[in-house]
């Protein structure tokens, strides 16, 4: 089946120029990136984005980290591309991420860990939506 998921490379692996890197991995994995920009997320589309944890104790410090400098952002596309993606990034936290995963190779800590995926296509539609509006993926 094949699915489309949001992926976004973090402000620390931005700032470590990792970029190409992890868009390999996503390519030899068979995920095609269809949409992608690089932007600077304001606090409050920080908080838009992960609302959903608006009552979590990581809220304010994890809003705060993703507009601490530029993303980018991709929608990924192939077969069972969420499930595939989230075997690919690995633990969210790095020292318990499988070896030979982008967070374990890239990331330095649970909110630094250089890469945020979807989590289930219902997830994935809310994310896609909110960086990419439904004109910009329908020339894909």
């Amino acid at each position: 089946m094949v699915e489309r998921t949001l992926a976004i490379i973090k402000p620390d692996a931005v700032r470590k120029q990792v970029i190409g890197d992890i868009i390999q991995r996503y390519e030899q994995a068979g995920l095609r990136p269809i949409a992608m920009k690089m932007v600077r997320l304001s606090k409050r589309e920080a908080e838009g984005f992960y609302a959903v944890h608006r009552e979590r104790p990581f809220f304010e410090s994890l809003t705060s980290y993703m507009a601490s400098g530029p993303v980018v952002v991709l929608v990924l596309e192939g077969e069972h591309a969420i499930t595939r993606y989230r075997d690919l990034m690995g633990a969210t936290d790095p020292a318990k991420a499988a070896p030979g995963t982008i967070r374990a190779i890239h990331g330095a800590s649970i909110e630094a860990n250089a890469v945020h995926g979807s989590d289930s296509p219902e997830t994935a539609a809310f994310e896609i939506s909110y960086f990419f509006p439904g004109i910009e993926l329908s020339a894909c």
